[in-house]
């Protein structure tokens, strides 16, 4: 009886927690690298994925996400890459970001994706464009970021082909203002408005980077709101290292 009524306590602080727990303004943009490899050709579906918050995350509201706060999600549902006569289905995975544990306070979250980036491309981002330039301060480094934007972090600024877009923080710490690209399936909306968080990723950045023919078959932003969907006419493995640009949407 008595293990009864502490695991029914139990539940039921867990469910305050959850009905007490934030949720993110649409439109606010989260950078993060997932720790967790993925793997269509072993159907991992209902993995934990797990992360963390590559820079600080200003908020509306004059507060802020935390750099190194960590970020939960899961598989949703896997499809293998299949051979027959017809020709190959391809794969597919599909997945979704539940939470942000930061400190003593637990996030809850609706996020499409805007860009995703291979760990080689991200570790590119990192790098000096010249040769030359690790042997300079860092404070001195000009680095591209994925997407194209460049940032000259002696001046503390970051530019794309259309100028001035953004700030450099410090290390690969950035904010930019959001440029739309719908012609890559990035339209206009919530958060365009002002200077966002993006770590290495560029103001347009939109799509997946560093895969070849991997797609963002569906970003999250309708209907399943926060599903998010990947494929390619090959087995997709994406390795722990990798970088994602998440917009939070409303869900409704």
């Amino acid at each position: 009886m008595s293990n009864m009524i502490g695991f029914r306590l139990a539940t039921l602080l867990f469910l305050s927690s959850v009905a007490l727990a934030e949720t993110l303004p649409a439109g606010t943009v989260v950078p993060v690298m997932i720790n967790s490899s993925l793997n269509t050709a072993k159907g991992e579906a209902d993995k934990k994925i797990e992360g963390r918050v590559m820079q600080d995350v200003p908020l509306l509201s004059g507060g802020k996400i935390n750099a190194g706060s960590r970020i939960n999600g899961h598989v949703v549902s896997v499809a293998k890459p299949e051979s027959s006569q017809s020709g190959s289905s391809g794969a597919s995975i599909v997945l979704k970001f539940d939470t942000i544990e930061d400190h003593d306070r637990t996030i809850r979250l609706t996020v499409a994706l805007l860009a995703v980036a291979s760990m080689a491309a991200v570790a590119e981002a990192q790098a000096p464009i010249e040769i030359n330039s690790d042997v300079d301060p860092v404070s001195q480094w000009v680095t591209r970021q994925v997407g194209g934007d460049v940032v000259n972090r002696g001046r503390g600024q970051v530019a794309s082909h259309t100028g001035v877009v953004g700030t450099w923080l410090q290390g690969y710490s950035v904010l930019v203002k959001l440029a739309p690209n719908p012609d890559a399936g990035c339209p206009d909306g919530p958060g365009y408005d002002r200077p966002q968080a993006v770590w290495i990723f560029s103001s347009a950045a939109c799509g997946a980077y560093g895969w070849g023919d991997l797609k963002i078959a569906r970003s999250g932003r309708a209907d399943p709101f926060g599903e998010i969907e990947l494929k390619s006419a090959r087995n997709i493995g994406i390795r722990g290292g990798s970088g994602w640009l998440l917009i939070a949407v409303a869900s409704k």
